[in-house]
């Protein structure tokens, strides 16, 4: 006679519920961040905004003033492979920028 075969169930100890995970939560965005640098002008930044991302001129104008005053800026958001192709893309222009999980 074949015996049943049951999976083990994992039960949830009280200690862990709740607890921070250290697996990215799946529903907070990632975000492209431009950071300054002492080599691009201000005006090819601007270009940059508004020829990869479509920009008006004064939406790519704010952007670039925060990444000259404040020292980056969040330029676009979405999910990692999305943040991934930003990314390359400002490195491709010649810019610095990263990736981050927005939080």
């Amino acid at each position: 006679m074949g015996g049943v075969s049951v999976a083990p169930v994992e039960i949830e100890r009280p200690e862990t519920r709740g607890a921070p995970s250290s697996v990215p939560e799946p529903d907070v965005p990632w975000v492209t961040v431009v950071h300054n640098d002492p080599v691009n002008l201000m005006s090819y930044v601007t270009y940059v905004f508004q020829s990869y991302f479509g920009y008006s001129k004064d939406k790519a104008h704010r952007l670039m003033l925060d990444v000259h005053h404040k020292g980056r800026a969040i330029v676009s958001s979405g999910t990692r492979e999305e943040m991934e192709r930003d990314v390359q893309a400002m490195h491709g222009y010649g810019l610095w920028a990263t990736l981050q999980q927005e939080r």
